[in-house]
């Protein structure tokens, strides 16, 4: 595929590294040089990240919060990481808009589509915190949300894992990885890629999905540049 406009998912979990906290310095500044090689080449970046490394709604309900609750502060938590990525970033000389599902005046911008479009003209990245802005919603329905809203050539899933398999590789080594799905072949095999909304979400409104591993050093570049990496999901 030839992207232009991307939405790069990143899951929160991802930014611990081997660090003792919640963020570990090194895998953020990896996540940086990334995203900056892919500006590098002209493409228009804009990312969700989550917040699971912190504080994952769903969980929190578990152990007795109540789910909304649970829900704003896992997008509170989105908001964090999203902070964290845009000064690393802005330390490696790239021009961030951060805009968040929640309104946080003095942190973010409301949420808003057009107006992140701008912004990606302009040659600035955009991070989009704090979810959908709404409970009950993961952070791959934001991701999805906002890749439609600003008409993304594709939502790039960046995981531990390089690609989508017939079962869990981690814990069946014999695991078959799909080179390349059809949301309906997905659907039909149960395989779980993102939740159920988003991915309904992409496909309605045919926006093909790329799941692959971010922690491989070069892949997302390889990716860019064309190469086949990970497993791409498409409505055809």
């Amino acid at each position: 595929m030839n992207y232009k406009r991307i939405l790069l998912k990143l899951s929160g979990e991802s930014l611990s590294g081997t660090a003792e906290g919640p963020i570990d310095p090194a895998r953020l500044e990896y996540y940086a040089d990334q995203i900056k090689e892919a500006t590098a080449k002209g493409i228009q970046v804009a990312i969700v990240i989550g917040g699971g490394n912190i504080f994952r709604g769903l969980k929190g309900s578990h152990k007795g919060f109540d789910r909304q609750t649970g829900d704003y502060m896992g997008m509170l938590a989105t908001v964090i990481n999203s902070l964290a990525l845009q000064s690393s970033l802005e330390s490696d000389g790239i021009q961030v808009r951060l805009m968040s599902g929640i309104g946080i005046a003095k942190l973010t911008e409301k949420a808003n589509g057009l107006k992140a479009i701008r912004y990606l003209n302009a040659g600035h990245v955009v991070i989009f915190a704090g979810g959908t802005g709404n409970p009950y919603f993961t952070t791959d329905t934001a991701a999805a949300l906002r890749a439609v809203e600003i008409h993304a050539d594709a939502l790039l899933k960046g995981t531990r894992v390089d690609g989508v398999y017939s079962e869990d590789p981690e814990k069946n080594p014999g695991a078959v990885k799909y080179e390349r799905l059809t949301f309906r072949e997905a659907y039909d095999k149960e395989l779980k890629i993102m939740d159920m909304t988003a991915f309904t979400f992409c496909e309605e409104n045919s926006i093909p999905v790329v799941v692959f591993d971010i922690n491989r050093p070069g892949n997302l570049k390889k990716l860019l540049e064309g190469e086949k990496v990970g497993t791409l999901v498409t409505k055809e």
